[in-house]
């Protein structure tokens, strides 16, 4: 496993901008890849890539030093300046070994993400083995070390509540909605076409609303997220003229004052009764709190979002200890699992020589004796020697196995 190395840039030691300038997009992956193994005899190399890390995987015999590292980034990255291939040396986590397996597991199972217990990134992982295998650039070693990170993060995502508290604003947002038990039907204003209105427009379409208008100060945002629901873009200006009622506003903007005061509330109500539900993402709040008071609505604000995410934070992070721990075994058990694959790559040439002196035997060797059997005998002992054959391939093969382990 000493030949087994892992290079990060995450984080923890640089910014998001910076991470996002080492992606390396789809179309140039295969040759600047493929050119970046070939240049420093690395046998294998995987390239991972997320909003907030960029990891390389690989295998290699040299010895990683300053030199080594420079030289892996300019061929990485070649159009970045002497003095910005120094600063990522300078801010790169390099991990070997037993190391390096322990960081990826570690990520695998979402205990080192931006925010622990995501999800995704068992699935980022999934993908970045799968493109890099499709390019020919990993091998058997990279195979197994990645079904030992899939497999962990299962377990630690089953058997820990490392994951089961919400914490992201956006699904917290629409727990809460769904609580209140509101139809299918029911008629979403949405104020605002920014990023956080698009992750939970994406939560109410994949889990069946339908009825959606989206105001927006560029007409040209609110037609591309109406798009995606199927439902109507209005500029933002419009919204006192509206007069299709609501049953839900979901507004998230960054305006520095209120967008629906006591005004472009009853303009929006169009005369309507019933209670309302408001859900305000914005800091400052995009709802007056007049609005609140006067209406009594059933309303979800960031304030009381954020701080459910922090309780739910604190809860994830109790989980650390038994998540390290399943990391820990899984370690363990990945020794064995590679002793196990050495012993058969070894031993991989029995067959076919078995299979040589099977043949040997009947076409060679003992060919006259066989021609002087009838078919039900030449048959019988093609029989045995197949059964001998299979015997001994396997019975060498386990045993060469259990002493190895043991040892």
């Amino acid at each position: 496993m000493n030949g087994f190395k892992l290079l990060a840039f995450t984080h923890k030691t640089a910014n998001l901008k910076s991470i996002g300038e080492l992606h390396i997009d789809d179309t140039q992956q295969q040759a600047r890849l493929s050119h970046l193994k070939k240049a420093l005899s690395i046998s294998e190399l995987l390239f991972l890539s997320t909003c907030n890390r960029v990891e390389f995987l690989f295998c290699c015999t040299q010895e990683i030093n300053i030199h080594f590292l420079n030289e892996f980034i300019q061929q990485a990255y070649p159009h970045f300046t002497s003095e910005e291939v120094r600063d990522l040396t300078n801010n790169c986590q390099l991990y070997e070994g037993e190391a390096a397996l322990r960081h990826l597991l570690e990520v695998a199972s979402s205990i080192d993400s931006l925010v622990i217990g995501e999800r995704e990134i068992i699935t980022q992982v999934r993908t970045a083995y799968e493109k890099s295998n499709a390019m020919k650039l990993t091998g058997d070693f990279l195979r197994l070390v990645i079904k030992r990170a899939i497999e962990t993060a299962k377990q630690v995502y089953t058997d820990t509540q490392i994951a089961h508290r919400p914490v992201s604003i956006v699904s917290l947002a629409y727990r809460k909605l769904k609580d209140l038990n509101v139809k299918l039907d029911a008629r979403f204003v949405i104020i605002g076409a920014g990023q956080t209105n698009q992750l939970m427009a994406k939560f109410l379409k994949k889990h069946g609303f339908t009825n959606f208008v989206v105001f927006n100060r560029t007409l040209s945002n609110a037609q591309k997220l109406a798009e995606e629901l199927g439902g109507r873009a209005l500029p933002l200006k419009e919204i006192t003229e509206y007069k299709g009622g609501f049953d839900v506003i979901l507004t998230c903007t960054a305006s520095a004052e209120h967008i629906i005061d006591s005004h472009a509330y009853a303009a929006l109500k169009s005369g309507e009764k019933g209670k309302k539900i408001l859900i305000d993402l914005s800091i400052p709040n995009d709802i007056a709190p007049e609005v609140i008071s006067e209406n009594n609505p059933h309303y979800i604000d960031i304030t009381a979002l954020q701080s459910m995410a922090n309780e739910n934070m604190k809860e994830r992070h109790k989980e650390l200890e038994a998540c390290h721990a399943i990391i820990e075994e899984n370690i363990s058990t990945f020794r064995s699992v590679l002793k196990e694959r050495k012993v058969e790559i070894a031993m991989s040439l029995i067959p076919q020589k078995v299979k040589e002196i099977h043949e040997t035997a009947l076409n060679t060797v003992f060919a006259k004796d066989v021609e002087k059997m009838d078919t039900e005998t030449r048959e019988v002992v093609e029989k045995i020697l197949s059964y001998v054959e299979k015997k001994y391939i396997s019975v060498p093969m386990k045993m060469a196995k259990e002493i190895l382990i043991e040892n």
